[in-house]
């Protein structure tokens, strides 16, 4: 993303990891979905349509997380070192409220 516009929308250099995680978060939400609604389908061939989908949502969210995990803001299983990005992240978006103010 270019830093100019990084600097307009006051995300500086999170602003890719805000991104990535917000779609991994939506990647997350649609396979549940898509697993829910194969659950409550009544015809075989919405049923396979449906679990292609829950397919290609798996492989998005495992592309995502491995970018994430690449470019160290995804630490899967390193839970310290997680929740001490979590934590950047949080100081982070609490300045970025307070300087708005």
């Amino acid at each position: 993303m270019n830093e100019m516009v990084k600097k307009l929308i006051g995300m500086g250099a999170f602003s890719d990891q805000v991104i990535a995680s917000d779609m991994l978060q939506s990647a997350k939400a649609g396979i549940k979905s898509y697993a829910l609604a194969i659950t409550e389908t009544a015809t075989p061939e919405i049923r396979q349509v449906l679990i292609k989908q829950l397919d290609d949502s798996i492989k998005q969210h495992r592309n995502i997380s491995l970018y994430m995990m690449d470019k160290g803001y995804y630490h899967p299983h390193d839970t310290a070192q997680q929740l001490e990005q979590n934590l950047i992240i949080g100081h982070t978006a609490i300045s970025l409220a307070n300087e708005k103010d």
